[in-house]
C-alpha cells in the first residue's frame, strides 16, 4: 500500500468498485453512475495502485472480481452505505427535503447541457422542484439573477456584472452551408464565407460577440442577407438553401442531415459559465445543484459533456 498522500483511497473509488461489482461490467457501471467508461476505468486502476492488488479482471463477458476483490467489496459496500447515511443526515439538517432551484439560461445550454444535470439532481433530491427559464440572450439571464427571478444563471464569460462564476465548457463556432454548396477545397477560407449570402443572428447578440470581433479585427466583410433572432430558424433557412451561416455549435444543433458543417479557417470559440449573485445568501438547494454541476466537471473532461462533434467536411 502506498503512503503517498496524493494517492489515498477515495470514497468515490469505493463507490465505483461497488457499482462495477454489482453490474458486472464497466460500461453499465459508468451508465449507472453518469460517468464516462474511461473515468470508471481510471478510478479502479488508481484504487488497485493504492492497494497494491488486482481487484477486477476484464473478460469477454464483462468484469469479474478477483478473490481479494471479493473480500474487499463487502467492506467497500459498508463504507459507501455509511457515507450515504451521513449525507442524508446532513441533508436533513440543511433542509434539502423541499424547496426549489430557479435557473435562467439561454437556449443552447438549456437544451443540450442542463437536462443531464437536472436529471441527476432530481435523482438525488426528488423533493426539490427545479424551474428553468429560457432567455434569448445572456444579458437577460444576468438581469433575471439581478431581479431575484433566478438563483443560478448560465451565460457567456466574462460577464459584465459582479457574479461568482466558473467555466463549464467552450463552444466552437462552425460554418453551415446548404447541400448545394460545393467547396473547392476540403477546408473553407474566409473568402468562401465573405462571398456567401449569410443568415445571421443580430449583431448585438452577445452570443455572437466573439465572432463579430474576430471578423472586424481581420477586416472581413460579411454579406448578411437575413438577420434572424432564432437559432432554429437560421438553421432551417440554411437547410432550405437561402444562405449560409456561422453559429456556435451548440446553438446550431440539431443540424439537419442536408446541411454541411465546416470548421472556421481559424478556430473561434465562446466560453460558457455558470453564475450566481456574489452578494446573495442562497438556500441549501442551490448549493446542492452547484455541487452536482461541479462534480460532473471533475468526473468528465469538458469534451465529454458537450454533444458529439459533427463531422467536418
Amino acid at each position: 500500500m502506498r503512503d503517498n498522500p496524493q494517492n489515498q483511497m477515495k470514497l468515490s473509488q469505493l463507490r465505483i468498485l461497488v457499482a462495477v461489482a454489482e453490474h458486472g461490467n464497466f460500461s453499465e457501471a459508468a451508465l449507472h453512475l453518469n460517468m464516462s467508461q474511461s473515468a470508471v476505468s481510471h478510478a479502479i486502476a488508481a484504487l488497485e495502485e493504492h492497494l497494491g492488488v488486482v481487484l477486477l479482471v476484464r473478460g469477454r463477458h464483462g468484469a469479474r472480481l478477483t478473490p481479494v476483490g471479493e473480500q474487499i467489496v463487502p467492506h467497500a459496500l459498508q463504507i459507501v452505505s455509511r457515507a450515504e447515511a451521513i449525507t442524508k443526515a446532513a441533508e436533513l439538517a440543511r433542509g434539502l427535503h423541499g424547496g426549489q432551484v430557479r435557473i435562467a439560461s439561454f437556449r443552447s445550454v438549456a437544451a443540450h447541457v442542463l437536462p443531464f444535470v437536472i436529471a441527476e439532481f432530481h435523482q438525488q433530491f426528488p423533493e426539490i422542484a427545479v424551474s428553468l427559464i429560457e432567455h434569448d440572450d445572456c444579458p437577460d439571464v444576468e438581469q433575471a439573477l439581478q431581479n431575484g427571478e433566478a438563483e443560478i444563471g448560465f451565460t457567456l464569460l466574462p460577464t459584465e456584472r459582479h457574479f461568482d462564476s466558473w467555466e463549464i465548457l467552450r463552444d466552437e463556432f462552425v460554418a453551415l452551408f446548404p447541400a448545394s454548396f460545393q467547396p473547392s477545397k476540403p477546408t473553407i477560407s474566409w473568402d468562401d464565407l465573405t462571398q456567401q449570402s449569410l443568415v445571421m443572428p443580430p449583431v448585438d447578440y452577445r452570443m455572437m460577440r466573439k465572432l463579430y470581433d474576430h471578423v472586424e479585427q481581420h477586416g472581413y466583410q460579411l454579406k448578411v442577407a437575413y438577420e434572424v433572432g432564432t437559432d432554429a430558424a437560421i438553421v432551417g433557412l440554411v437547410a432550405q438553401g437561402l444562405g449560409a451561416t456561422i453559429l456556435p455549435r451548440l446553438a446550431a444543433e440539431p443540424i439537419p442531415p442536408n446541411v454541411q458543417v465546416f470548421s472556421l479557417p481559424v478556430p473561434v470559440e465562446r466560453m460558457i459559465g455558470a453564475i450566481v449573485r456574489a452578494d446573495a445568501l442562497h438556500p441549501p438547494a442551490v448549493y446542492a445543484f452547484l455541487d452536482i454541476l461541479k462534480k460532473r466537471q471533475v468526473e468528465e473532461p469538458k469534451g465529454d459533456r458537450t454533444p458529439q462533434k459533427l463531422k467536418t467536411k
